[in-house]
């Protein structure tokens, strides 16, 4: 189903929902869709994968006999109307699909780059062997990625994140302060914690995974959301800040540029309108997920101001008290200056979430806040508090939500 809305400040208009028709094949039910906007085409396309009649996953894991296909529609008129289901399994897997006991997309939604390409983020059952030590077979869960660089007309799948076992994930572009960028993969995983992987040739390779352990995995694990927007430049004084200063010493560490005895950032009045080639606005990675080792309860939002750190992750603003799961973010800038750190267009986002009061799964809700809410209510602090002995301490504010079930 598609549910369009438009953005009016900080209200969402939402049309009723629809049935998209076309997204199916016969005798196949449609799951794990993934959302993608090509920006130089205006086309948009939503992958999903379908499966045959009931077959659940666990029949695929054990057995071997993968009976999933990779399908797409695509829409030119932001989402009026769609195209006819493509079924593309041959085409982008080919004979590789023997060795995959099943596959995923996402779930949530994919990426563009600044060179064009296009990024879906997915994960396989991969083979390792049949028959093994008695059992049917024995598989290993690894996430990649689906790209394209002629703007979806042809697609590859990259290597598989190589050493942890990862499943469901997104994928976030990073820059970095000295212009470099990477590619930063945000895996669920049933080690406990969350797995990151970078890749440094745009997601056709990505290095060895590491486990997150600031952001904790429910048993089983549970899906998670991943989105990069441009950190924001404001005047931070280099004297020491008021305890409830909302960017403090964090930010003036990682974008600082010493001018005046203070901080010079994009956004200040005072700030060369051109800086130094060298200089980029480093990206920040906002994170909502269940905050609970022990169920799907309490979504919470973690922030990371050096993505590539496993130990930059903040502690979460919880924006939902009680059973929660799944979730999906997306990044906006708001026309106008209400909540604006730097003057310009507000940093806005926008989430969806299942919850509910008995069960994570009773509906699904939509909350939008902005940066400056985020900065106002996570603990920044965390990392320093924790470095010397002491507990971070957590600050609940409302939230602005309607639920669209």
């Amino acid at each position: 189903v598609l549910r369009r809305g438009t953005v009016y400040g900080s209200y969402v208009e939402w049309e009723d929902m629809r049935v998209l028709e076309t997204a199916t094949l016969q005798h196949h039910r449609s799951m794990n869709p993934c959302p993608l906007y090509d920006e130089f085409t205006g086309t948009l396309f939503l992958f999903f994968i379908t499966v045959l009649g009931r077959t659940p996953e666990a029949y695929q894991i054990v057995t071997g006999q993968n009976v999933t296909r990779l399908c797409c529609v695509t829409s030119t008129d932001q989402g009026l109307s769609w195209s006819k289901a493509r079924d593309l399994t041959q085409q982008v897997i080919g004979g590789a699909i023997k060795d995959w006991a099943t596959f995923a997309l996402g779930p949530g939604h994919g990426i563009q780059l600044r060179s064009g390409r296009l990024l879906v983020p997915a994960y396989s059952y991969h083979i390792d062997c049949k028959e093994c030590f008695g059992q049917l077979c024995k598989t290993t869960p690894h996430s990649f990625t689906f790209y394209s660089d002629d703007h979806g007309r042809g697609w590859r799948f990259g290597e598989f994140i190589p050493n942890l076992q990862t499943g469901e994930c997104q994928l976030v572009s990073v820059d970095e302060e000295d212009g470099s960028n990477v590619l930063y993969c945000n895996a669920r995983s049933p080690l406990g914690f969350r797995v990151q992987a970078l890749s440094t040739d745009d997601g056709a390779v990505f290095h060895g995974g590491q486990l997150v352990q600031r952001l904790v995995e429910p048993p089983h694990g549970c899906h998670g959301s991943v989105i990069g927007f441009p950190a924001p430049f404001v005047y931070v004084p280099a004297t020491p800040q008021a305890p409830g200063s909302p960017l403090g010493g964090l930010a003036c560490r990682l974008l600082s540029r010493q001018a005046h005895g203070g901080t010079l950032m994009q956004g200040d009045p005072a700030a060369p309108p051109n800086p130094a080639p060298f200089f980029q606005a480093p990206t920040w990675v906002l994170y909502p997920h269940p905050t609970s080792s022990m169920a799907r309860v309490n979504m919470g939002v973690h922030l990371s101001t050096f993505p590539r750190d496993v130990e930059s992750w903040t502690e979460p603003w919880v924006i939902y008290e009680g059973p929660s799961a799944y979730s999906d973010l997306a990044y906006m800038e708001l026309p106008y200056e209400e909540a604006s750190i730097s003057g310009g267009p507000a940093i806005a986002f926008a989430c969806l979430y299942e919850n509910g009061t008995r069960s994570p799964y009773e509906q699904i809700s939509f909350s939008m806040f902005t940066l400056y809410d985020v900065l106002q209510n996570i603990p920044l602090r965390a990392t320093m508090a924790r470095r010397d002995g002491g507990l971070p301490r957590r600050r609940k504010r409302g939230r602005r939500s309607c639920i669209i079930s």
